[in-house]
């Protein structure tokens, strides 16, 4: 079999990626990408059959809401995967434009922005990122303008697994806040067992934390385990 061949400025001629990306099996900007596109597809399921009040309440004491998720995470991709390198989408962000983005502009979706407007920027804007990090390689130079001057130089790779992070953390607070709403558990919950097991397990967890509990006085700890259970079993046949 012959080598993989190589462009002279390194650079495989198939991958169109820098060689010094490629470990052992596959390769290191598909591995990357492909948690990426697991977060994003998960951050964004948590929307599914929802109105669109229950995707823009808050849900937490900080605001946190699922569609203002859905507008952070398209503004962090641009701004890391695109204009940190030079390739700016070109998509109109007024909330970058107007500086109100520092005062956490991007976390929530504003009366006049539609859900189908910020479902379809964050799907624009993984396209455009995606296209980014394979025509430049993990090792393309970055710079990133708000950062403090003395650190701001890096690499799309380095930037790349920054976003990895972020969308597969912010994911998470999706499946957290989806489950607050209605009952939904995330993509696994059904997998895991039915309402009994699940019944079950929670009841299981309360009774560990039971133990290290100081309850009111009179209380009686099986009577605090029942509730529990009693209530899971409601939050089950509800969902």
């Amino acid at each position: 079999m012959s080598a993989t061949p190589r462009a002279t400025n390194g650079t495989s001629q198939m991958s169109g990626t820098s060689e010094s990306t490629r470990v052992g099996g596959p390769h290191l900007v598909d591995d990357l990408l492909r948690y990426l596109q697991e977060g994003r597809d998960g951050l964004l399921c948590a929307l599914d059959g929802l109105g669109d009040y229950d995707v823009r309440r808050p849900i937490t004491p900080s605001g946190t809401n699922l569609l203002g998720l859905v507008k952070h995470v398209a503004g962090v991709q641009l701004a890391y995967l695109g204009d940190s390198v030079g390739r700016p989408s070109g998509e109109r962000l007024p909330w970058v434009e107007d500086g109100t983005i520092w005062h956490s502009a991007d976390m929530w979706a504003t009366a006049d922005e539609s859900r189908d407007e910020l479902v379809g920027l964050y799907e624009r804007a993984a396209t455009h990122c995606d296209a980014v990090v394979r025509e430049l390689g993990l090792d393309a130079a970055a710079s990133v303008a708000w950062w403090p001057e003395e650190r701001r130089s890096t690499t799309l790779g380095s930037l790349l697994v920054r976003c990895v992070a972020e969308v597969s953390q912010h994911a998470g607070h999706a499946d957290i806040l989806r489950e607050s709403i209605d009952g939904r558990g995330g993509r696994d919950h059904d997998h895991m067992g039915d309402d009994a097991w699940w019944t079950g397990y929670v009841a299981r967890i309360q009774a560990a934390a039971d133990a290290h509990r100081t309850l009111p006085s009179g209380a009686v700890a099986g009577d605090v385990a029942r509730d529990v259970v009693a209530d899971a079993a409601h939050r089950g046949a509800g969902s």
